[in-house]
């Protein structure tokens, strides 16, 4: 999935999966919490500058989330093989 589709509340619901706090993940991504606030308040695409938006999708992939965009955006937890 490009960082491009992703939401905010795939952002917001991605966090909660994999546990961790906005600080955690703003940290991980370099970006401040309150970037990351906006992005998960977003209405549909997560508004911040793109290099922002991709850092934090890599954030959470790292931390174990895949990104859905099938008609409908969702999260799950990548299996682990």
């Amino acid at each position: 999935m490009d960082h491009s589709s992703l939401t905010g509340r795939q952002i917001a619901a991605a966090r909660a999966l994999v546990g961790l706090t906005q600080a955690e993940v703003a940290t991980t991504a370099n970006i401040s919490v309150p970037t990351l606030k906006r992005m998960e308040a977003s209405e549909g695409p997560a508004v911040g500058l793109a290099n922002n938006v991709a850092a934090v999708m890599r954030a959470l992939e790292d931390a174990g989330i895949e990104f859905l965009n099938h008609g409908q955006p969702g999260v799950r937890l990548r299996k682990v093989v």
